[in-house]
């Protein structure tokens, strides 16, 4: 990806460190509502699948307007579309201090789903503005980071973002859930909205105007397939992020605290839905730090697929850790692999994007990206729980999962390598 502006390693810094800002920020005002969300059925007597059409709202809403925001940000640059992201974000908290004061009328009845309540449309459509919002932060940063740097240090920067994005959810859970029981709901969601007003205020005063003014015609969803024919490559590295989303977002996330209870895994006073918490904070760390330290690794070699090789056996290997040998001590060792390769893979693949997508393409390649890892963490919650209790069992789900991660050795690593395109970018750039 070419640009015929150059920024200084000085601006690239304080550029970076803004979108990075309201990344980090965003996803900790994200994990600061989060553990009090599923209350919310004995708060606001409301049916398990309203909680739950609540809990999805914002996933749903962000598989919609990633293709539309990218084309905006494509048309208009990504500085203003990001703020107005981090602030739609910044509205969501604020809806669910409404929704908890709303009356509860009923608004009537909707077969299958029971009675509607009328705090728990507030809270539907504050998630779905959450949404909306996330959709264009997170294209308006890949696009900002992207367009700023160069093939010999997008990935360093890449990295620090998806590094920030990683550690700034689970830092809110904790916030979130110490806030809720020292003080309230309403004061979690309030420091929430607080957090992403700060993400917002910080990117206006910092983020420039870059790559704005393509002439591009709208894109939605269903135009996907037509963009990813023009663009083969970009569906190789999208199936990569379906299946990182889909097995974290996904399996990992709704069946671990299940899978200790079953095995009967206990680690000190901590029982199953304790450990499960634990070992997920040493993944999410590990991919973390791995995030930022491959980011940069990838700057210095001459392809940034081979890192994939390595994380995508990693991640297999920890699925079949998993399913081999049910103990604590092999738990915590799984998720250090898979948080490793998950680490590795991710910020290779965005990098990889972003040196193959033209400036003006950036924001509907970021949401083509963005679309299918939304894919998979909208399927991974819907598939987990049968597959372990109805279908497979523990063992052969976590097989599987170990075959998928394998498959993209064959789908997304082997075709990349023998792109001449991808081979030669960081080379191209000494």
């Amino acid at each position: 990806m070419m640009t015929d502006d150059t920024y200084s390693p000085g601006e690239i810094r304080t550029i970076a460190l803004a979108v990075i800002a309201g990344i980090f920020f965003g996803g900790v005002a994200t994990g600061v509502a989060f553990p009090t969300l599923p209350l919310l059925d004995e708060t606001l007597v409301i049916s398990a699948i309203t909680l739950s059409v609540i809990l999805s709202a914002n996933r749903i809403a962000r598989l919609f307007m990633n293709t539309p925001a990218g084309t905006i940000i494509d048309r208009v640059g990504a500085r203003k579309p990001m703020i107005v992201g981090l602030y739609t974000q910044a509205f969501a908290p604020f809806g669910y201090i409404v929704g908890l004061h709303t009356p509860p009328h009923i608004l009537g009845t909707i077969p299958g789903f029971g009675e509607v309540s009328l705090p728990g449309l507030v809270f539907v459509l504050s998630r779905l503005f959450w949404g909306i919002g996330s959709a264009f932060v997170f294209i308006g940063a890949f696009a900002t980071i992207t367009y700023v740097t160069t093939s010999s240090n997008r990935g360093r920067w890449v990295g620090y973002m998806r590094g920030g994005q990683s550690l700034g959810f689970p830092t809110g859970l904790v916030v979130g859930g110490v806030l809720t029981d020292i003080a309230s709901m309403q004061a979690a969601f309030f420091a929430a909205g607080i957090l992403a007003l700060i993400a917002g205020t910080v990117a206006t005063v910092v983020l420039p105007d870059v790559h704005g003014g393509a002439d591009t015609e709208s894109a939605k969803l269903r135009e996907l397939p037509t963009l990813l024919r023009g663009r083969p490559t970009v569906l190789l590295i999208g199936f990569g992020n379906f299946t990182v989303r889909f097995l974290w977002g996904g399996i990992i996330l709704a069946t671990l605290a299940r899978y200790a209870s079953f095995h009967g895994l206990e680690l000190s006073v901590l029982e199953a839905a304790g450990i499960s918490g634990l070992v997920m904070g040493v993944g999410v760390l590990t991919m973390g730090g791995t995030t930022v330290l491959t980011g940069r690794v990838s700057d210095m070699i001459s392809d940034r697929t081979l890192l994939t090789v390595p994380a995508f056996l990693s991640m297999t290997a920890g699925f079949l850790l998993i399913a081999y040998v049910p103990t604590i001590e092999a738990l915590f060792a799984a998720l250090v692999l898979i948080g490793v390769g998950m680490g590795a893979a991710a910020p290779a693949m965005l990098a990889i994007l972003g040196d193959l997508t033209p400036g003006d393409e950036l924001g509907r390649m970021g949401g083509v990206y963005n679309v299918l890892g939304d894919i998979g963490l909208s399927l991974g919650p819907l598939i987990a729980i049968p597959a372990v209790d109805i279908w497979f069992g523990y063992r052969l789900t976590y097989v599987l999962c170990a075959a998928l991660v394998c498959s993209c050795l064959l789908i997304v690593s082997i075709p990349l390598l023998r792109n001449p395109d991808v081979t030669t970018t960081a080379a191209k750039a000494d």
